[in-house]
């Protein structure tokens, strides 16, 4: 029996499909490239925006057509928020939510044998238990991903999330360390802790414990040369967190720390938790503090009743802090949310011209950041072939600037030291030494 799997969305749903790959394998599935014939097709969803369920439609109806026999799991938040509308799709086997995706292959299995819908979708807000999906044979060698945090409290006004994930819930500690123990030991490198609000980590669990105290205890573990954190609310970064931090030997000098709008007021609408002058406060200590540090950051532009001066407040804001790079957003109306029912919500055109503008002053940005370690030698891990070819590789820097470096041996999973010779499209070329 063949099982190939469709990811949309986050760093999480990547740890969450890759754990669901592993539950198929040991029940002795074959996991095959999901453009290719099988027998089961998962399709782990995103609702962010429309458009991700829009996406999610349309893989579904691609995979009716490469084997309309075949069973079909929409798992995830758009399963979890729309599982009435999804179980009116021809052709939906299993709808699971985001706390049932441990039962994958139970309930596959089930509609195989029962020939019927399998519906599990549970209350976010009644179930608030961390799900256990844990990896034990990963398919990358070079970087683990290791989910140790979900759900969100924070219910800012544009997004689903909190009522798809539902509340803060955390992985016992015990296990994250468990688990990171387990992966030096397959030769991992690096991990990268991800959730769906990782500063919010420990708030639910008996003790003192915090994002904070688990990279500290990470940081001891042998074998583990890189720690990484994805995305992170930048009210994490107090002075205290800060000068902790800056102590650790193992955590990477990058931040995605999300900022949105440089606008006061557009973030005030957006039920943000800070402003825009404490997001440059904690930029510039993080920049005091710790070595060649990157900082990296979300922007939503057309968000409802932002106007030119608003845009331009963004605008200006963020071509004076310099962050690295930038990724930008035009503004999707969500059901459901209070943005979608606010007034002068702005035309497809505006949002259109304000994406191109910023998107123009990131490159501009991520330019200016990557001049300032040409020249420089810098420990890189590799990871890959660089566009399938075999004698480039390419890899990341602690502060995650990508680099491209001819080799004549194999480098996938090696940290070496690598001088930094010139920028390309948003990458640096390398030498190895």
């Amino acid at each position: 029996m063949k099982v190939a799997f469709i990811t949309l969305g986050c760093r999480v749903n990547q740890y969450e499909t890759e754990a669901m790959a592993e539950k198929f394998i040991k029940e002795g599935y074959e996991v095959v490239n999901h453009n290719d014939f099988s027998d089961v097709y998962v399709i782990n969803t995103c609702t962010v925006t429309n458009m991700g369920d829009r996406k999610s439609r349309q893989m579904i109806s691609k995979v009716k057509k490469l084997n309309d026999k075949a069973i079909i799991a929409v798992v995830g938040c758009y399963a979890q928020i729309s599982s009435e509308e999804i179980s009116e799709i021809n052709g939906v086997d299993v709808i699971l939510g985001t706390k049932n995706k441990g039962m994958i292959v139970y309930y596959v299995n089930k509609a195989m044998i029962e020939k019927k819908q399998q519906i599990a979708v549970n209350d976010v807000f009644t179930n608030k238990a961390f799900e256990e999906l844990n990896i034990e044979e990963y398919q990358d060698k070079t970087r683990a991903f290791l989910k140790i945090q979900d759900g969100c409290n924070r219910f800012c006004s544009y997004c689903l999330i909190p009522y798809a994930r539902g509340g803060v819930c955390s992985k016992e500690p015990e296990k994250v360390l468990s688990e990171v123990k387990k992966l030096a030991a397959h030769g991992f490198k690096e991990i990268i802790l991800s959730g769906i609000h990782t500063a919010s980590y420990g708030q639910d669990l008996a003790g003192n414990w915090t994002l904070l105290n688990l990279l500290e205890e990470i940081d001891k573990i042998d074998g583990i040369e890189r720690i990484r954190i994805g995305s992170i609310d930048p009210t994490f970064f107090t002075n205290g967190v800060i000068n902790r931090i800056a102590s650790l030997k193992k955590l990477c000098p990058h931040f995605h720390l999300s900022l949105q709008s440089g606008c006061n007021e557009t973030l005030e609408r957006m039920n943000r938790k800070y402003t825009a002058v404490q997001y440059e406060q904690i930029v510039k200590e993080l920049r005091t503090h710790i070595k060649d540090v990157s900082i990296t950051t979300d922007i939503i532009v057309g968000f409802p009743g932002e106007t030119e001066e608003e845009f331009k407040a963004t605008y200006e804001f963020l071509k004076g802090i310099e962050l690295s790079k930038m990724h930008i957003f035009k503004y999707s109306p969500r059901e459901g949310t209070k943005a979608a029912a606010m007034q002068k919500q702005i035309d497809g055109n505006v949002k259109e011209a304000r994406s191109k503008k910023l998107i123009e002053l990131n490159k501009k940005l991520e330019d200016k950041f990557m001049s300032k370690f040409v020249g420089r030698v810098m420990d890189v891990l590799y990871e890959d072939n660089f566009k399938e070819n075999k004698t480039l590789y390419e890899g990341y820097t602690k502060n995650y600037i990508k680099i491209v470096s001819k080799a004549q041996s194999i480098l996938t999973g090696q940290i070496a030291d690598t001088k930094l010779k010139s920028i390309e499209n948003g990458y640096i070329i390398g030498e190895i030494k």
